[in-house]
């Protein structure tokens, strides 16, 4: 069984590309075969990861998704990237931008990533979707094909304030279009936890939605060797495998691992 994790969050700058790739590497060391998926038109991750202008490839998700959309036939091993750590990838770029406008006009357009999903699932135990910061379609479709979110947050006011409305979207969803998905949890990512002020956002988040949703026990420490690592096209755990962040990395995915 194939579980399918949207990292979303429609603010940009909180961890959710590193966070993506950093839990799908440990979930490769743990023994599990993964998928990640970059369904953000800025490629964030499909650069971190090495191959620096997603903008040059020849097929990404949005020639998938076009090629579905058009009733194209395509192999699920189409435009798969391998990674040195063990990862495969399906890169995005800047096309996913117009793709985004054209699915307006599309025939259940929140379901088309599903159907891809669908022709590659039985090839892997985790399929990670890292989402673009915004509520957008090619987002929806993302959240209508996935079993959980996982909301990465930074450990300050302004984006803990904007999660609201992320929740509300999330439950919309699930009414509307897939009513299996729910939250694994929030994650606090750049925690400097040398500081009362980190401490006042955990607690601020605990009291606004911890009733509701579940707050990870693991938090991501902030880190200047985590802040290398895209320009390296590495994860965490080749780069500085002894750090803090590779160890906080290595709990998260325990955690999602006893999840399931």
């Amino acid at each position: 069984m194939c579980k399918v994790i949207a990292i979303a969050n429609q603010k940009g700058g909180v961890g959710k590309t590193t966070t993506t790739s950093n839990l799908g590497i440990g979930l490769v060391q743990k023994g599990y075969k993964v998928l990640l998926i970059d369904a953000d038109a800025q490629g964030s991750l499909t650069a971190s990861l090495g191959w620096q202008e997603p903008d040059r490839l020849d097929v990404t998700l949005a020639t998938i998704m076009g090629d579905l959309i058009n009733d194209k036939e395509i192999t699920p091993e189409a435009g798969i990237l391998h990674h040195e750590e063990g990862v495969d990838l399906m890169p995005g770029n800047i096309e996913l931008s117009g793709l985004e406008v054209s699915l307006v006009n599309v025939m259940s357009r929140e379901k088309i990533l599903q159907e891809y999903i669908n022709l590659v699932k039985d090839n892997y135990d985790y399929i990670l979707i890292d989402c673009m910061p915004s509520l957008g379609m090619i987002t929806i479709n993302a959240f209508a094909c996935a079993d959980s979110i996982l909301i990465p947050v930074q450990a300050a006011y302004l984006p803990v304030k904007g999660l609201q409305q992320l929740i509300k979207t999330i439950g919309k969803v699930t009414r509307q279009l897939n009513s299996k998905l729910k939250i694994s949890g929030i994650l606090l990512t750049m925690v400097d936890s040398r500081t009362n002020y980190a401490k006042d956002i955990t607690v601020m988040l605990q009291e606004a939605y911890g009733s509701r949703v579940r707050i990870f026990s693991n938090s991501i420490p902030m880190s200047v060797r985590a802040a290398e690592i895209s320009a390296e096209g590495v994860s965490i755990f080749k780069h500085d495998p002894k750090g803090k962040v590779a160890a906080a990395y290595m709990d998260l995915t325990e955690e999602v691992i006893a999840d399931e």
